[in-house]
């Protein structure tokens, strides 16, 4: 029998990878400090630890829930952290208002808060 005539069967795990988490074989692999080769027997059906499959939803979808309860709702979008209210802070943000908290800023907190956060860096 002719094996040029066998299709490949695609397994739930490569479309997860690959389709789901839009991940190469070489992004996963170092991702969860696993070789490519066991990728590849993860793509043919080997069942993928859950700490992996953790990490690469984490990765895929930038959910920072599964780290902690008090993270349910906050992403990571574009390099910036999003809150469960849709406010996106970048790094600078977040330097600004930890520093204003730390110099006693806290006075007009609703004002100085609206600053903080819409404040262009």
């Amino acid at each position: 029998m002719n094996n040029t005539n066998k299709k490949r069967q695609i397994t739930d795990n490569e479309i997860f990878r690959f389709y789901t988490c839009n991940l190469t074989v070489e992004m996963t692999a170092k991702l969860c400090f696993k070789t490519p080769k066991t990728v590849l027997q993860w793509d043919k059906g080997k069942t993928i630890p859950p700490i992996c499959k953790r990490l690469m939803r984490m990765y895929a979808y930038r959910e920072l829930s599964p780290l902690d309860d008090n993270w349910l709702g906050w992403k990571i979008c574009k390099g910036q952290l999003i809150t469960p209210d849709g406010w996106p802070l970048t790094p600078n943000r977040i330097i600004m208002g930890n520093a204003l908290i730390e110099i006693g800023g806290g006075g007009g907190g609703g004002q100085l808060m609206n600053y903080v956060f819409n404040a262009k860096y």
